[in-house]
């Protein structure tokens, strides 16, 4: 594979892996336009976050079992197709409750997209080299909160929260082009692999039996919350409690980002030196402190804007070196069904952030109340189930440190 090649592959499979954030993303600034323009109130447009976060939950355990089947191009295609349908339904979109369905299922068809793009860079490259395309994609997925909100910020200011999905659409065509034309089939077909629900639904319940996979994947589920409970709040926060415009809201995001971002880069460096495990139990300590300190200062009025923008930043930050130590951790037992393994953990950091927007919508306040009280919870009852999980580990596989560097 030429250079020029291996580069290309990297660029289409990271776009791949950045169509879900981008959807998140970039529609973020829209959402008081979006309350305005459908007759609602900013809480129940979260609500349409949320239905995403539980449609991607759903594609990570349809999709995992369809690409074993049918390779991985086939329910691609179906994905990408059904994400561009579903786009110009939510242009059209007249009432909240048809929003909040849409967004479900173009969930369900972006999905497509990232499962694909890590099942490919196992199939495509050579293991030895998958901590690097790892951490390339990473940096890919890294543009997505340094680049959607501000570019959306700017197209519903210039063109209304419609013009969001155009674009998502637009995005989608895009590299479904690259995907037929330049992407090879990386797997093919297997007619002798099962879809009955009972292997596959067997399958899940033995790898949910391993005392390792469920300490560490429940923790960075629940630790990863945090992140969702930020994405789910923030709208209201910065544009309702601090009254910032929509373009500057996208510029925030988008700085909040490199606590994240850079925490999981930083990662790269710490690896080199510490354990995994050591690095998780700091880091989610930290991020505990920082969130209740959040929690006391919110509820106190210690935290103007720049104050709450200091503090999520923190938690961000613990959140992006807790997140790749755990997942990489709950991964290490398996060597054979580490794709069931994934997508498991994946529907339930998905899951559990799908409930942790959705208690975001429950709140009626504005302020950074319910985000603090939101992240300060489920970083406790993410450390509280480390430090009793790990007591029923009796057999203990070390994480491979490239699933560490790329956090899966």
């Amino acid at each position: 594979m030429t250079r020029k090649r291996y580069f290309f592959l990297i660029l289409i499979l990271g776009t791949l892996t950045a169509l879900s954030p981008f959807s998140i993303d970039m529609y973020l600034p829209g959402f008081p336009a979006i309350a305005l323009a459908l007759h609602t109130t900013i809480e129940q447009v979260d609500r349409s976050l949320s239905s995403f976060f539980i449609g991607l939950a759903c594609g990570q355990l349809l999709y995992g079992p369809l690409m074993d089947r049918f390779g991985r191009k086939k329910p691609l295609y179906f994905g990408l197709g059904l994400y561009i349908l579903i786009s110009i339904g939510c242009f059209s979109a007249t009432s909240i409750n048809l929003l909040i369905i849409l967004r479900f299922m173009q969930a369900i068809g972006s999905c497509a997209a990232g499962v694909a793009a890590m099942a490919m860079v196992r199939d495509i490259f050579p293991v030895k080299d998958n901590a690097k395309v790892f951490a390339l994609l990473i940096l890919v997925l890294g543009a997505s909160p340094m680049i959607a909100p501000t570019a959306g910020s700017y197209l519903t200011a210039a063109f209304g929260w419609q013009s969001v999905f155009i674009v998502l659409m637009s995005i989608a065509i895009l590299i479904l082009i690259a995907v037929i034309f330049t992407l090879p089939e990386s797997y093919e077909n297997d007619p002798l692999f099962s879809l009955k629900p009972v292997p596959i639904i067997t399958n899940f319940i033995s790898v949910l039996k391993i005392p390792q996979f469920y300490t560490y994947a429940i923790t960075t589920s629940l630790a990863f919350a945090g992140l969702f409970a930020y994405v789910a709040g923030s709208p209201s926060v910065f544009m309702e409690f601090f009254h910032v415009s929509g373009k500057l809201y996208g510029w925030i995001f988008a700085g909040l980002s490199i606590g994240f971002v850079g925490s999981s880069q930083l990662n790269n460096i710490l690896i080199k030196y510490y354990k995994s495990e050591q690095i998780v139990i700091v880091a989610l300590s930290g991020q505990v402190i920082a969130a209740v300190v959040f929690v006391i200062g919110a509820l106190n009025g210690w935290f103007g804007l720049y104050g709450t923008i200091a503090m999520i930043f923190l938690v961000l930050c613990g959140i992006g070196l807790t997140n790749p130590n755990a997942s990489a951790l709950s991964l290490a037992p398996f060597s054979k069904n580490a794709g069931t393994a994934a997508s498991l953990m994946g529907a339930m950091q998905l899951g559990i952030g799908a409930l942790s927007s959705f208690a975001i919508s429950l709140f009626s306040s504005y302020s950074a109340m319910p985000m603090a009280l939101i992240m300060a919870v489920s970083a406790s009852i993410a450390l509280m189930v480390l430090l009793i999980g790990r007591r029923n580990i009796t057999e203990k596989v070390e994480a491979d440190p490239s699933m560490a560097v790329a956090g899966h």
